[in-house]
């Protein structure tokens, strides 16, 4: 009886009453998806749609009719794969990919190697003012690539360079970085000089998170500071290394600033010296934009193949995983 008095009629036609609780089930729903919406937004406007429109332009080509003046006489149209044949038998292309190849068996080593060596010196026990000595390692990566790259160009000539200058007084002959023979170990200076910064310090922060207890135990069975940086801190930070290394491959495969930048104080720098430069020139200097656009998506994908090839052969051995 009480439950029937206590019971609430709906007239007939009234919309059904809806429960605080249902409201608040749907406010938690459609607020992450809210917050969201404004990076999905500007991934598909400012990334995923630049990308799709470049994927379709490498299937078009330019048409020409007629002496091709006048409105109408240029038209575009479906290439096929002609576009990828080009760009994949091209000597140019293929001479920039070996460039490429020789900078960064040049510099990835090198890098990687200070950066490991400079952040197992910051970690060490008897390092003094390390705060000052992580700060002046770090910031030439806060110059932008362009400056930097100004910056070498001009130490690297000889009418201007200081150090140059110093070397002739001294009676010491210095062969010019800018010669063909040099010039890609004087890019990959530039891009060192900037890097390791980056490295070290990724490399330094795993090395701060492993607990002191464990350096505290190899101390007490004896280890020295190699030892325990050989056996102990290096497997410790394999992960970070090879996070570091993938980011130098990718960095590698889309070097540009450095050789864009030296090209006018070398005459050994050619418009085509890294894949980059080569569809920069295609699309903004020839007016090929359908080229340049099919260089480009194989250039992003040999940039997601070696990735995944290299995150594939490593991860048993950094992360414990099996492949």
């Amino acid at each position: 009886m009480a439950q029937t008095a206590t019971r609430i009629r709906q007239e007939p036609g009234a919309p059904p009453k809806t429960s605080p609780r249902g409201k608040n089930a749907k406010t938690r729903i459609l607020t992450p998806y809210a917050m969201l919406a404004p990076a999905i937004v500007l991934f598909v406007v400012f990334m995923a749609a630049p990308i799709a429109y470049t994927f379709f332009l490498s299937f078009q080509k330019k048409k020409v009719s007629g002496l091709g003046l006048g409105k109408g006489s240029t038209t575009q149209v479906f290439a096929g794969l002609e576009n990828y044949v080009n760009t994949l038998t091209d000597p140019e292309f293929g001479a920039s990919v070996l460039r490429v190849l020789a900078y960064g068996l040049i510099l990835i080593p090198l890098m990687l190697g200070l950066a490991l060596l400079f952040a197992l010196l910051l970690d060490s026990r008897r390092t003094r003012a390390g705060a000052f000595s992580r700060t002046a390692i770090f910031l030439p990566y806060a110059v932008p690539a362009v400056i930097s790259s100004l910056l070498w160009g001009f130490l690297y000539l000889p009418d201007v360079s200081p150090i140059l200058y110093i070397f002739d007084r001294l009676g010491w002959a210095v062969p010019s970085l800018m010669s063909p023979e040099l010039v890609t170990f004087a890019i990959a200076n530039i891009a060192l000089w900037g890097g390791v910064g980056f490295n070290m310090i990724v490399i330094y922060t795993s090395l701060k998170a492993v607990p002191s207890e464990i350096y505290e135990a190899a101390k007490l069975d004896g280890a020295s500071e190699v030892q325990t940086a050989l056996r102990i801190k290096i497997p410790i930070v394999a992960p970070a290394l090879v996070m570091t290394g993938l980011f130098s491959m990718i960095a590698t495969l889309q070097v540009f600033a450095e050789p864009t930048t030296l090209r006018p104080l070398a005459n050994s720098l050619s418009t085509s010296w890294s894949p980059l430069m080569l569809v920069y020139r295609d699309a903004f200097t020839r007016n090929d934009i359908y080229s340049a656009s099919a260089t480009s998506i194989v250039i992003a994908a040999a940039t997601f193949i070696i990735s995944f090839l290299f995150l594939r052969i490593v991860q048993k051995r950094a992360f414990g995983q099996e492949n």
